[in-house]
This record gives C-alpha cells, structure tokens and sequence, in this order.
C-alpha cells in the first residue's frame, strides 16, 4: 500500500503499469476505485497513479494548515517529485479536476495532458454553495450521514434513470452510510467547504494550452451539467466531448466510452511528444 507523507499525513495511492505517466483525480466522496476500469486498461499501456483524497479511502485526515484547492495542487506536485514524475497527463473529475487545472496552471512544465471531467473550476453559484453547506453542517452535528441525507446525497452522483437497487448506487450508499465521525469531521466536511467554496479560475482558463486539454461531462450530470462544461471548453478553445448515459461518476456509468477516449487522447499526447 504505498503512502506518501507529506504536511506531516499520509496521501494513500496506487502506481501501476510503465509507460508515460497518468495521474487519475477523482471526485469527492469517492475514493480511488471510481477509476478501476481505467487503471485495468490503461495500465496495461501507462504509468497509471490514481489518488485518495484527504480522508477518502486509505489517506490519512487532511493535513493541518491545507485551505485551499492550491494546497491539494501543491501536495499532488510533491508526490510527482517523491515518484520521480517529470511530466504527466492528468485526468481530473470533479475536484479532482478544479485542483488539477490548479496544478496545470502553477507548473505547466509537469503537465503533458489535462482532462477535465465532470468539474468546473467556476465559483459554485451561491445558492447551491449554501445549499451544500447548510448538508454539510447537518452532518457535522450529527457525525454521520443520516438516512435521509443519503436518500439526497446519493442520487447527485448518478445519471436520472440508474436503478437504484444496482450494486454501483447500493455500494457508494454503504460507504457514505459507514463513514466514522471523526473523519467526517476532520475531512470530509472540511475538504467539501475548501471544494465548494473555490474562487474562480475561468479567467484564466485561456492560459490553458488548447491542444493538449479535453473536455469530458456525462450527458446527464446533474451537479456539473454539460452547459459547464462546454463553457469552459470555449474559454480554453479545447474540444467538449459529452459521454453519453452517464452521469456524474462518468469513469463508471459508462467506463468503456471514458476509457476509450482517454486512450485517444492519451495516444495523440505522446505521439507528439516522441
């Protein structure tokens, strides 16, 4: 289980395959196995390192002093250096992406490729940033999340039409369900407030490189909804690719179109680097 420690805690991650290097970045409330279609294949090709957030799945709590969204983008360029990663193509969903075109903007010698799924890097409009806010103080005071909490957080993450009953929507509803106290208080709901309360990077998206960034949104992400995405899509001048039955967690409502449109893009990126 390799762990890295940076900010005195321990950032949990996997490495697996050769190759050119990919970092996956996953969303909040998820911890690395949203990607477990995309390690399998693209490892058998890539360098494949996926990350657990701070207080998701097998990290550590989120380190004391660590406020913003750049604090996570600084951490994820540590782990770069420790792993020895000159360069790498990130694939950033949800706040993985809002760290990641961090990351791409601070040091875009170490970025070879950037997708942006299933994000926006946007403020959070005010009335769904108090929204969110007015859930995560509910869990706070009560240390879980409550089943009637579920019944709303659950489905925000999934395509209108999933059966509820499929193991995908049963088993991230027990893991919400399972979450101790103490990380829910640590981590959880602070890592949820740096998250939703971003300030706003569209400004500078057209820094961003046009030909080495993709767009990527489930054609029917509720939190994220395409007209984000393809908003930010004409900021950069990049193109917007809409991957269709899916929702939020696009790598596993339709992993076999995420995956190949990675390796698409993952082909032309080092084709032109070689």
């Amino acid at each position: 289980m390799p762990l890295f420690t940076i900010d005195g805690q321990a950032l949990h991650y996997t490495d697996q395959g050769t190759g050119p290097a990919v970092l996956l970045a996953g969303s909040y409330l998820w911890d690395q196995a949203m990607w477990a279609p995309q390690i399998a294949a693209l490892s058998a090709h890539y360098r494949v390192i996926a990350l657990d957030l701070w207080g998701h799945g097998q990290s550590g709590p989120l380190p004391e002093g660590t406020t913003s969204l750049d604090d996570i983008a600084r951490q994820a360029q540590a782990l770069f250096d420790h792993l020895e990663i000159d360069r790498v193509t990130l694939v950033g969903l949800s706040v993985g992406g809002m760290w990641g075109a961090r990351l791409a903007l601070s040091a875009p010698q170490r970025i070879n490729g950037l997708v942006l799924m299933d994000t926006y890097v946007g403020v959070e409009p005010e009335p769904t940033r108090q929204y969110y806010f007015s859930l995560f103080k509910q869990i706070e005071d009560s240390g879980a999340i409550p089943e009637p909490l579920l019944d709303i957080v659950v489905p925000i993450f999934f395509r209108p039409g999933i059966d509820p009953q499929s193991a995908l929507y049963q088993n991230f509803r027990a893991n919400l369900a399972a979450l101790p106290s103490e990380r829910l208080r640590q981590s959880i709901v602070p890592m949820g407030r740096i998250t939703f309360s971003r300030d706003d990077l569209l400004p500078r998206l057209g820094e961003l490189n046009p030909a080495t960034t993709l767009v990527l949104c489930g054609d029917q992400d509720k939190p994220r909804p395409p007209s984000e995405a393809q908003e930010m899509a004409e900021l950069i001048g990049c193109p917007c690719v809409l991957v269709p039955e899916a929702g939020h967690i696009s790598s596993l409502e339709n992993p076999e179109f995420v995956t190949e449109v990675l390796f698409t893009f993952l082909a032309e990126r080092n084709s032109q680097r070689s």
